[in-house]
C-alpha cells in the first residue's frame, strides 16, 4: 500500500505525480500496490485560534470553506490519477492534525511507503510551523518519501 498525503498545494500534487511515475506507472501491467490519498482537514477552530474568541460568530463559515477546500483536494488527486490511469483504491478526508491522520493512516493500511510533498520551507519557518513531513519522517512505521517540487527555472528574459 501506497498512502500519499495531500493538502492543497502544488506540492502535494507533485508528490502525489511523483508517486504514480514512480510506484504505479511502470508496473501499469501488473500493479505491485493499491493507493490510498489522505488529506489532513484542519478543524475550523484551530484555523481560528490565533483570531481570538470574537470569532465564533465566523466558525460556520470557515467550516463550510474547508469542507469544500477538501472536495476541491479530493477532485484534483481523482484528476491526476485518472490522467495517468491509476485508480485509487481509497481517497479519504479526515479531521485533525496532519502528523496524527498520517501516523494513523500508515497503521490503518499497513503502508509501506508514505509520500508526502516538501513546502521547503526554511529553518526559521519549520522551527514555528511545525515541518509536517520531517515529524513524519522520524515516527512513521514505514519509509517517508519527501518530495520536493523542481524550482522554476529562470526563462532567458530573466536572466537579464
Amino acid at each position: 500500500m501506497v498512502v500519499v498525503g495531500v493538502d492543497d498545494s502544488a506540492h502535494s500534487y507533485h508528490a502525489l505525480e511523483t508517486a504514480l511515475d514512480l510506484f504505479f506507472i511502470p508496473f501499469k501491467a501488473n500493479p505491485q500496490f493499491k493507493l490510498v490519498v489522505v488529506h489532513a482537514r484542519p478543524t475550523a477552530t484551530s484555523f481560528l485560534e490565533v483570531a481570538g474568541p470574537e470569532t465564533v460568530d465566523i466558525i460556520p463559515m470557515v467550516e463550510q470553506d474547508l469542507n469544500k477546500t477538501a472536495e476541491l483536494v479530493k477532485k484534483k488527486c481523482a484528476e491526476v490519477c485518472s490522467a495517468k490511469s491509476v485508480e485509487i483504491a481509497s481517497s479519504e478526508v479526515i479531521e485533525g492534525d496532519p502528523r496524527n491522520i498520517m501516523l494513523e493512516a500508515v497503521e490503518r493500511h499497513h503502508a509501506c511507503v508514505l509520500v508526502l510533498g516538501s513546502h521547503g520551507y526554511g529553518a526559521v519557518k519549520r522551527v514555528f510551523l511545525g515541518s509536517v513531513s520531517d515529524y513524519l519522517a522520524h515516527h512513521a512505521h514505514c519509509s517517508v518519501m519527501i518530495v520536493k517540487k523542481p524550482k522554476a527555472k529562470p526563462t532567458s528574459t530573466e536572466q537579464h
